[in-house]
């Protein structure tokens, strides 16, 4: 589980707060979609589960750890996979998996290494292809490979199909989904509404540092939750 309480964190020098009192509960089993401009406060909520920045006031808590007192824990807990990933292109896939799980101290054997990437989606014949010829979605499913190695039981993902063709993008939301009904907690940062509508079960739009409206993916369509979106960014976050 991801929950944020009271979360504020202010820049030194800076007028309004980055992040304004977010209070946000991501259960195990749901995808929250958080929508929303640059600079509304999406990329200061991932770094502050992640335990990248400190908060003002308030906790970020992954898993009922607190990521500024124990960002180690709480990174034990949860896997990130940002808008691209970065692997070493001389490795293939099963080399790029083995180093990251190594790293992270994961005890997954090398025997679950294909059948982790198979799961992620990535063909078996790229597996052992060096990943400098990978597409950019095929990076992701790697990268989603990595965090079920780590056995996290809460995934971040920051504009996880910007950039990818609408057939990549439609198998990473399905990819999303099985780990949704696999029991994960996910939060997914992204521009794109119709990702949004297809993985959310939860869709927030924030606007100056606040989550200004939330709404269930059942009860919006795709025209609705637009111009609710352009209504509220238009409006700093009252509408």
């Amino acid at each position: 589980m991801l929950e944020a309480r009271g979360l504020t964190k202010r820049y030194e020098g800076a007028g309004a707060p980055a992040l304004d009192r977010l209070d946000l509960t991501v259960p195990a089993g749901e995808v929250f979609c958080l929508l929303g401009p640059n600079g509304a406060g999406k990329t200061t909520t991932v770094n502050l589960f992640l335990g990248f920045l400190a908060p003002t006031e308030g906790q970020a808590l992954v898993c009922g750890v607190d990521a500024a007192k124990d960002p180690l824990g709480a990174r034990a807990r949860l896997a990130y996979v940002p808008e691209t990933v970065t692997l070493y292109g001389a490795l293939t896939g099963l080399e790029n998996l083995g180093y990251f799980v190594e790293v992270s101290g994961a005890a997954t054997p090398r025997s679950e290494f294909l059948p982790l990437l198979l799961a992620a989606g990535l063909p078996e014949e790229a597996a052992t292809r060096p990943v400098r010829a990978y597409s950019k979605g095929m990076r992701q499913k790697v990268g989603v490979a990595i965090a079920l190695a780590r056995r996290a039981q809460a995934l971040v993902l920051d504009e996880p199909t910007s950039g990818l063709d609408p057939l990549a993008a439609n198998e990473f939301a399905k990819l999303i989904e099985r780990l949704r009904r696999e029991g994960l907690a996910v939060l997914m940062v992204t521009h794109d509404l119709f990702l949004a509508k297809q993985c959310g079960g939860r869709i927030g739009v924030m606007a100056q540092g606040r989550l200004a409206r939330v709404f269930g993916a059942e009860d919006v369509d795709h025209l609705g939750l637009e111009r609710a979106y352009l209504d509220i960014v238009a409006s700093g976050g009252t509408a």
